[in-house]
């Protein structure tokens, strides 16, 4: 099973130049229904936006490395420290 993911142009762009290692996810029901599920992932995904299946520049595909729950600040979450699945995409 992918795990797949759509990202913002400059969060890509980051991933694909190996500058960003983890992309983050907010620590809610939804991802954490998502990515406990019994199912494991093999590979993950990561799109610009969502480009047509043939757009081989705008996808990047990884193996799984699975995830790490911490805590961060960063301005897309708000001001405040927020718990987070750190997902590696590196």
């Amino acid at each position: 099973m992918k795990l797949h993911l759509n990202l913002k142009g400059e969060y890509f762009h980051q991933i694909k130049c190996g500058e960003k290692k983890y992309e983050y996810r907010l620590f809610n029901n939804y991802w954490k229904k998502r990515l406990t599920h019994p199912v494991t992932f093999s590979e993950i995904v990561i799109k610009l936006g969502y480009p047509k299946s043939d757009d081989k520049e705008k996808i990047i595909c990884r193996p799984w490395k699975g995830f790490e729950v911490t805590t961060i600040t960063h301005p897309h979450f708000g001001d405040d420290p927020v718990q987070v699945f750190a997902i590696k995409v590196n």
